[in-house]
């Protein structure tokens, strides 16, 4: 269920973002901030890079607000987008079943680590990661190669969330073995979407992610079917998910 989580994240939000990519974009501040003829797309990877040292810095003072996924989401959004001179570059990454499904994973991280502020990381990190995989695609900054990557992660995670559905489901299915080589296969495939996009802190944040959610205490806990508290959780991620799948988005 864990694995569950992260890949999806990622995944969904792959595929949402190639909804935006054939539609029209009528800014005409757009064609300042992301011709390829001129090179100024270069500049929307740049910040990205830059952005890293800043967002970890500003972290260190984000602390009073309560962490919600469509929040953390929408904050950093707006870190990114004030480096960029088109508001229109990026919409909204964070929708209402996707942000559903990553509150549910906060309160999964904070009942297993007893810690809010290793529940408030984990999010961040993934959001982070979200954002900045959404600005490289939608400024079409992704080559053949990476394109092709992208379309098989999307294809190992939409098994791994059936899969994961089932594990919820019917009993006796669960594999952690399974589960386990799927996210390995997805974080190497993400590491190398973004190689020569971001800086070594995005390699790190993904590291962190998916070590994390592969933890085999943290899928123990996750898929621990004594726990009435737990598989609540997982119910309304299991059902998010599926609507998901239903609509096409996973």
């Amino acid at each position: 269920m864990k694995y569950e989580i992260i890949d999806f994240s990622l995944s969904l939000h792959y595929k949402q973002i190639c909804t935006f990519r054939n539609k029209t974009m009528t800014d005409k501040k757009i064609s300042t901030t992301i011709n390829s003829n001129d090179g100024t797309n270069k500049i929307v990877e740049k910040y990205l890079k830059e952005s890293d040292n800043e967002e970890d810095s500003a972290d260190e003072e984000e602390t009073a607000v309560p962490a919600s996924a469509q929040s953390l989401g929408i904050r950093a959004q707006k870190k990114l987008l004030s480096k960029i001179s088109s508001k229109s570059v990026v919409k909204v990454f964070i929708d209402d079943t996707s942000s559903h499904v990553l509150d549910n994973l906060h309160k999964l991280i904070r009942a297993y680590s007893d810690s809010k502020k290793e529940a408030d990381k984990l999010l961040k990190s993934i959001i982070k990661t979200i954002v900045k995989l959404g600005i490289l695609y939608k400024n079409n900054l992704f080559n053949e190669y990476e394109l092709k990557l992208i379309e098989d992660f999307r294809s190992r995670f939409h098994s791994l969330s059936k899969a994961i559905v089932t594990f919820y489901e019917v009993d006796f299915t669960f594999d952690r073995v399974f589960l386990t080589r799927m996210c390995r296969e997805c974080q190497d495939l993400t590491h190398k979407i973004i190689s020569t996009h971001l800086t070594q802190k995005s390699h790190i944040r993904i590291d962190y992610i998916f070590n994390y959610l592969s933890n085999l205490q943290f899928i123990e806990y996750v898929f621990n079917s004594n726990s009435t508290a737990t598989r609540a959780i997982i119910k309304e991620i299991v059902q998010d998910m599926n609507s998901l799948m239903d609509a096409g988005l996973l």
